[in-house]
């Protein structure tokens, strides 16, 4: 039986940002079910760092992660952010260019940025620059080393097939045995499941599958400069990557926790919501992915220690904001298990509790 202080499920970017964040203060082990480190959904993240999109307790999350990747990593490239319309979606452009803190733009000027839009078809766009590619993978690498460089423990291939309290955490895994003070769900999709296998009451998440597909670089162009571009209301998404450009129909469709894939029907709505507005046709696709946003019954993170088992934290229901919220969600989840005051405002904190379900 390996002995740790605190045992983390799920190495994902929620378990991995946690655990550095705790591993100087405490023995930590993460377990991670796959051979690799962020299989599932953190390994498939289009990953953008805006700080004005999502619910008002993930864009606070996000406006606290700013110092973090703009004042002390380089983790983040210039990449904008612009919405586009087309004839009859004037209101639901307003719209977003109010919550989204846009600028509106001149279809001239949308098509300079973007040169492929068909200016036939688009009616308006709003811009900023304020927005960042994510290495997501360095991120998560640096986050791993951070753990291991404290003595902590990374064991993957180690899903969890039985937990049990006696009365500290007892965790069964395929590789061995695990004992833990504190137990900390970090595991995306299988947030119930893991729950579940603890004797600790579900929250009821809801995995949603979103679908990506990458094609050439339209008509040649070199891509690289673009901003990332959506039709109003995140109807679908585009986005420059590697030379190509990734083109996603935005869908959440609820399923169950799996290994995701692309649905081909859903894939060619998404592409043809796309085609409406550009000069290009897509006439073929280089590859496809999906990937789980896994959310709370209200959409907001869920992080904290369990009302009835205060040993079992809770970090989940990330609804693919993992990357932009976890500086400032690790270091909430830090804060509340070291026992120190946490650095948001406690009406933040309070609507990321899971107190929030308790009956």
């Amino acid at each position: 039986m390996a002995m740790t202080e605190i045992l983390i499920i799920g190495g994902g970017i929620a378990g991995l940002s946690a655990g550095a964040r705790l591993a100087p203060f405490a023995k930590v082990t993460l377990l991670e079910a796959e051979d690799a480190l962020a299989y599932h959904s953190s390994g498939r993240s289009m990953a953008l760092y805006e700080a004005n999109y999502g619910m008002s307790s993930t864009v606070a999350l996000a406006r606290a992660s700013g110092p973090f990747y703009l004042e002390q990593t380089d983790y983040l490239s210039p990449r904008g952010l612009m919405v586009v319309a087309k004839a009859g979606e004037d209101a639901a452009l307003a719209s977003d260019i109010k919550t989204m803190n846009l600028e509106a733009i001149s279809v001239d000027e949308a098509c300079a940025k973007v040169p492929i839009l068909n200016p036939e078809i688009i009616t308006g766009a709003g811009y900023h620059a304020a927005a960042w590619d994510i290495d997501t993978d360095r991120m998560m690498q640096d986050f791993a080393k951070t753990i291991r460089a404290n003595g902590g423990e990374i064991v993957t291939g180690a899903r969890a097939t039985a937990i049990s309290k006696e009365p500290r955490w007892c965790v069964k895994t395929a590789k061995r045995d695990f004992e833990a003070d504190l137990l900390v769900n970090a595991s995306g999709a299988w947030a119930d499941e893991t729950a579940r296998l603890a004797g600790v009451a579900p929250i009821g998440f809801l995995p949603c599958r979103r679908s990506v597909a990458r094609i050439p670089a339209p008509g040649g162009h070199a891509v690289s400069g673009w901003p990332m571009f959506f039709g109003v209301g995140e109807g679908w998404y585009a986005k420059p990557d590697a030379g190509s450009l990734c083109v996603s129909p935005a869908e959440e469709d609820p399923t169950t926790p799996h290994d995701a894939w692309a649905d081909d029907m859903v894939l060619a709505e998404g592409i043809a919501q796309y085609q409406e507005v550009v000069t290009e046709d897509v006439t073929r696709v280089q590859s496809n992915w999906a990937g789980l946003r896994t959310f709370s019954p209200d959409r907001h993170l869920v992080i904290g220690h369990d009302t009835a088992q205060p040993d079992f934290f809770w970090l989940c229901g990330q609804g693919g904001y993992g990357f932009l919220s976890a500086p400032a969600a690790s270091q909430l989840a830090a804060d509340l298990i070291l026992g120190r005051s946490a650095e948001l405002d406690q009406d933040i904190v309070d609507q990321l509790s899971p107190k929030r379900f308790a009956t």
